[in-house]
């Protein structure tokens, strides 16, 4: 409690460096927001394409409508199938028209063979996946082919480790520069106050006690930084979304994490820069 206080008093002491470091680590935060923001944004984009990763077998002309449903039942069994969907030849023909347009008088009646649509499973959609399902399938008799995209599968899942390992190297970089931001000024409330810190330290005050205000500091410019970040963010999101394209902004467990994690750079700024300077005091 005296802490708190003490922390509260510095403050007040001098409003203008505690709004600058509160600004100052915001804007630091914003960054780490939006490069947030991005990353979820392209990950949803990802996710939404491969929801349409599926197999397609085209059957023969003579394939036996039983023997065609009794396979649909046993695909629609393997672990990673969602749904299986029939594609009659009459079916077939309409889409094609439907996504030609202008060009559907190419396409006559029959020309294109009637197939199984087979749509797999959330999180089972990666290349060894879809070709093992692609395989089982082929050994149907009455399955001319099987299609499924493989080269696009790849690419798509290569994308997805990309930005993977992109979204926690950058994040963890603008982590840190949050924390070296949030530690500087830390370091300026320190050097402020190194006459008061002195005349502490002769009367015998731990460095515990000295450094405990500091680690309130740095805990409330997070917490504020934090709340002030997530409002540049939304008001970010929010121009985008009206003048360029639609985006979703983070959920709100995603806001309590980002306010958080906002303390907790705060918290860690401060021991680093106190820990280091407070010897030098």
């Amino acid at each position: 409690m005296q802490s708190a206080r003490e922390a509260l008093t510095a403050s007040r002491r001098a409003p203008l460096l505690s709004a600058l470091g509160i600004v100052t680590v915001a804007f630091s935060l914003f960054a780490f927001g939006l490069f947030g923001l991005v990353a979820i944004n392209i990950r949803k984009a990802l996710e939404q394409v491969s929801e349409r990763v599926e197999v397609r077998a085209f059957l023969s002309d003579s394939a036996d409508i039983e023997a065609v449903a009794a396979a649909m039942r046993d695909v629609g069994e393997f672990p990673e199938v969602q749904r299986v969907d029939y594609v009659s030849k009459e079916a077939a023909l309409d889409r094609a028209r439907k996504e030609m347009g202008e060009f559907a008088d190419v396409f006559e009646a029959g020309v294109l063979p009637a197939s199984i649509e087979v749509h797999l499973r959330s999180g089972m959609r990666n290349p060894a996946t879809v070709k093992s399902v692609a395989d089982r399938i082929r050994t149907y008799h009455f399955v001319d082919d099987v299609r499924y995209g493989e080269e696009w599968v790849e690419k798509l899942y290569k994308l997805r480790n990309i930005a993977t390992v992109a979204g926690i190297t950058l994040g963890a970089a603008f982590a840190a520069v949050a924390v070296i931001i949030i530690g500087a000024t830390i370091r300026m409330t320190v050097l402020a106050r190194a006459k008061e810190i002195s005349i502490m330290r002769l009367v015998g005050a731990t460095d515990m006690f000295i450094r405990m205000p500091f680690l309130i500091d740095g805990l409330v410019k997070g917490v504020l930084g934090g709340l002030l970040a997530l409002l540049l963010v939304w008001i970010t999101n929010r121009v985008v979304n009206v003048y360029f394209i639609d985006t979703i902004f983070f959920d709100r467990q995603m806001m309590f994490l980002g306010v958080i994690g906002g303390a907790l750079m705060g918290v860690l700024g401060s021991l680093v820069s106190v820990g280091r300077h407070l010897r030098r005091v």
